[in-house]
């Protein structure tokens, strides 16, 4: 009788716990196919000398290929505890980060409440990371993220974050990254510098607004010496809905204090808009322009681009996306975020070159 009364006992206590936390397993698989011309050609590693151009396999151009697991355990009052994992993989090679480990994008745990906001310690997605949905392609590789370099795809280790409730439309994002070094801004002795910033967002039904302010220092020396790294970032940017069209404009700027490691640029410069048309439930166009200013004799570059997507499902859509990047004489942007430079490694067009390509994918959610 006894045991019988334990097992029922337990039973309940299963159920019960099953009740009050949960576990998802979910994920993107993102692949296509990508043609490029005015891709650099030269020595392996070496100054470009001519342009070629590229037909590929790619993985991730309409976003990142990456799984997760996310979970939540109510302990009561209106509070609960919760954790965030994930990683990012490449879809046609199979192979996870190359040292960022098997959560190299989310390794969080924390604690939330409906009406306190969410407090969260770990591994995170930088900041900057909050203007992908004030851009028409979702910083897709081709995209706003093309002339900051890449800047705005960090993701920052050592974090305290907190994330606000909605108050009369307006919610709160603040995040800090410690170096984990001896000096506070960072000496070399980690893999990171300190990063910090804050995010301001007011919606409506028909319009919403954000800004946000970042900074990310060298962890060799603690400073702001690349403005395509380690610098401080001001972004302001709208989102307007209007029945099957959705319009953006946004202005962002970088500044670094030096240009040690950015060719004397300190100071870059971004204005976008685009326009994306519900045409249907299930297909949707858009186009867009992106801009930026680089001083000290950086140049100027701008992306013209369309594209859209069609959903077969739920889960399932095709992606497509043409556009073209004309740089000034002295500028050398490529449609890809890559890295400053003019090795034939960064993938970047010669000077004052062109580059146009042309991508068409297949993205599943699970």
């Amino acid at each position: 009788m006894l045991k019988g009364v334990v097992i029922a006992s337990l039973s309940c206590f299963g159920i019960a716990a099953q009740a009050q936390s949960s576990v998802t397993l979910y994920g993107r698989i993102d692949a296509g196919l990508e043609f490029l011309s005015g891709a650099p050609t030269g020595p392996a590693n070496g100054t470009a000398t001519g342009s070629g151009h590229q037909f590929r396999v790619e993985s991730g151009n309409w976003g990142t290929s990456l799984w997760g697991i996310k979970g939540v355990e109510d302990i009561g009052g209106g509070n609960r505890v919760v954790f965030h994992l994930e990683g990012a993989f490449n879809t046609v090679t199979g192979q996870g980060p190359s040292n960022g480990g098997l959560f190299d994008r989310w390794a969080t745990i924390g604690v939330d409440n409906d009406n306190f906001g969410t407090l969260l310690l770990g591994k995170e997605l930088f900041i900057s990371n909050g203007l992908w949905d004030f851009d028409p392609f979702g910083q897709s590789n081709w995209s706003s993220a093309s002339l900051v370099r890449g800047r705005n795809w960090n993701h920052s280790s050592n974090n305290i974050s907190y994330q606000s409730p909605k108050f009369y439309g307006f919610d709160v994002y603040g995040q800090y990254a410690l170096s984990n070094a001896t000096n506070w801004n960072g000496n070399g002795s980690t893999a990171q510098g300190r990063a910090d910033g804050v995010q301001i967002t007011y919606t409506q039904h028909i319009f919403q607004v954000r800004a946000i302010y970042d900074e990310w220092r060298d962890p060799a020396n603690g400073t702001l010496d690349d403005v395509f790294n380690y610098s401080r970032e001001y972004f302001a940017g709208v989102n307007v809905f209007l029945g099957q069209f959705k319009v953006q404009l946004n202005y962002q700027q970088a500044h670094a204090n030096s240009g040690l490691k950015s060719g004397g640029i300190t100071t870059t410069q971004q204005e976008w808009g685009g326009v994306t048309w519900q045409a249907t439930p299930a297909a949707a166009l858009i186009a867009a322009v992106y801009h930026v200013n680089a001083n000290n004799s950086g140049g100027n570059a701008t992306i013209y681009t369309i594209g859209g997507t069609y959903n077969l499902s739920k889960r399932t859509l095709l992606d497509l996306q043409i556009a073209t990047i004309r740089n000034s004489d002295h500028a050398n942007f490529g449609l890809n975020a890559n890295s400053f430079g003019t090795d034939t490694s960064t993938g970047n067009p010669l000077p004052g070159h062109s580059q146009s390509g042309a991508y068409a994918g297949i993205q599943h959610l699970f």
